[in-house]
């Protein structure tokens, strides 16, 4: 099931930002509602663009997050009593941060911009929900993709569902 959610996850992501890398102009944007634009941008730190470290540590740090991840759920899979959902949760956030670690691996080489490990992610989705008086957006301004949804989301169920099984979980390795 871990390998199943991953691989799908990654299929739906690679292909929404490839998609939107060749179809669109960096920093073009498309109306599809109101309250949903399709605006074609490219991060290059963390979330919301922050960049606290050098792209290459950056890059490093999330492969051996996802290979922590990746054992976590393997000793997770193995332990009988380990419910189906928070398993499922644990696969969309490797498979979210794989999605990102893809495009820092191999995007600035496919397109030619940069170098391996120096690539940017490709965001897309935009919800500007509430605007104020003049206009402007004041929620909700980032940007994200498919690969953040998959963390977020997940992330979000963990803390709404399954605290008990990550606090169980941390005893049982720690």
């Amino acid at each position: 099931m871990v390998i199943a959610i991953v691989l799908l996850s990654l299929i739906i992501d690679q292909a929404i930002k490839l998609y939107i890398a060749t179809h669109f102009a960096l920093g073009e944007s498309r109306e599809v509602f109101s309250w949903f634009w399709i605006c074609y941008i490219e991060n290059n730190g963390m979330a919301f663009g922050i960049e606290w470290f050098s792209k290459l540590a950056l890059t490093l740090f999330r492969l051996l997050a996802v290979g922590l991840l990746g054992w976590y759920a393997h000793v997770l899979i193995h332990k009988p009593e380990t419910k189906t959902g928070f398993l499922a949760t644990i696969a969309f956030i490797i498979a979210g941060a794989l999605g990102n670690i893809i495009d820092c691996v191999f995007y600035g080489k496919l397109f030619g911009y940069a170098g391996w490990f120096y690539g940017r992610v490709v965001d897309m989705f935009y919800f500007p929900l509430i605007h104020n008086s003049a206009g402007e957006v004041i929620f909700f301004r980032p940007v994200f993709n498919f690969a953040d949804s998959c963390i977020t989301c997940a992330v979000a169920v963990i803390l709404l569902f399954y605290m008990k099984e990550l606090n169980k979980s941390e005893r049982m390795n720690g």
